[in-house]
This record gives structure tokens, C-alpha cells and sequence, in this order.
């Protein structure tokens, strides 16, 4: 998600659409951490489902579909949800969010922001070997603004990718569709 995320949002900019366009995110956000990532790799919102499953007590036995739920979170069958306690369920919720919402609130002040559409790549760091640290914002650059509307970026993504792209089609370039079939 987080490359993804990325890469929607710089290529947005470089288009110069990222005004017209919202981005929600999903995928593995649980932590307040989590969300801040999110919002400072460009997304305006995020979905978050797991952490709350995880505060109802689901133990990913990834068995939602069967209604075998072992933890009685994901089943219609009452001898394996009567275990499931609604009211310390809830409560367990209202403090997951609560508190995830109260740490995203620490982060922010922690780093000087007020909200927390003020956050950006370079408010989050990443440990890329033993020694070394860098911000998002170097590991994942955003374009300038209508920047792939005048030339071609260095980025080699854009190098490799952008001349193909069309505005009236989502068919994958021709390298892609060699890929496909070489494999």
C-alpha cells in the first residue's frame, strides 16, 4: 500500500489533478502510526477494519467465510458466537479507537502540527539499513506540481512507464503484457 499510495498521489501532483482528486487508503492500518504514515504519504483518509477486528477478539484464523469463526467475531452460529460479549466488546472497541486517536493527536503535537492534513513525508522516518535512517520524503519523492505536464521526470518509474500511458485506456503497456507472457 505504501508504495502504491505513493505513487497515485505523486503522480496526481505531477499531472496536476491531485486538487480534483481525494485518495482514501486501506491495508493494515492499526496504529496511530500507521495512520499518520498514510496521511503523509498523500491519502486525505483512511479505512481501517483490522485493528478493529483485533479489539473484538478475531484471532485471523481466516476462516470469516465459513461462518466457523473460531472466536465467534465472523459467524451467524450461536453456539459459536454466544462467547462473544457485546457489551466488553464494545467497550474494547471505544478504547482502541479512542486511544489510537488520542496517540495519533501526541504524534502530531510531538512533531509541531495541528492537524493532521499538516503531515508530510519528511514527518516520517524509516531505518533502511543498521546504521542509516531516512525520511519518506527521500525514499519517496513527489513530483513538482503539473511537473508531467512539461517533461519527463528523472524518477526511472516515469522514465521507464510515463510515454505510454494513455488517457483513454487502461491497458498495460506493451513491456507489461510481455511480462505476462513470458512468466
Amino acid at each position: 500500500m505504501v508504495e502504491a499510495l505513493s505513487l497515485v498521489h505523486s503522480t496526481l501532483v505531477g499531472a496536476n489533478l491531485r486538487h480534483r482528486i481525494r485518495l482514501g487508503a486501506a491495508g493494515k492500518i492499526i496504529s496511530a502510526f500507521h495512520i499518520a504514515r498514510t496521511l503523509a504519504l498523500g491519502a486525505d483518509w483512511c479505512n481501517s477494519g483490522r485493528g478493529f477486528m483485533f479489539s473484538l477478539g478475531c484471532i485471523q484464523a481466516m476462516n470469516c467465510h465459513s461462518d466457523r469463526c473460531p472466536s465467534g467475531v465472523a459467524t451467524q452460529d450461536p453456539r459459536r458466537s454466544r462467547h462473544l460479549d457485546v457489551a466488553d466488546k464494545s467497550e474494547r472497541v471505544y478504547h482502541y479507537h479512542r486511544n489510537t486517536l488520542e496517540a495519533l493527536v501526541e504524534m502530531l503535537s510531538a512533531a509541531g502540527l495541528e492537524r493532521p492534513a499538516d503531515l508530510r513525508p519528511e514527518h516520517i522516518m524509516r531505518r533502511v539499513s543498521r546504521h542509516e535512517t531516512r525520511s519518506y520524503a527521500e525514499l519517496y519523492p513527489v513530483l513538482a506540481q503539473g511537473e508531467l505536464l512539461h517533461h519527463l521526470p528523472e524518477q526511472p518509474l516515469f522514465q521507464r512507464f510515463w510515454q505510454e500511458s494513455r488517457s483513454d485506456s487502461f491497458q498495460a503497456p506493451a513491456q507489461i503484457i510481455d511480462l505476462r507472457y513470458r512468466s
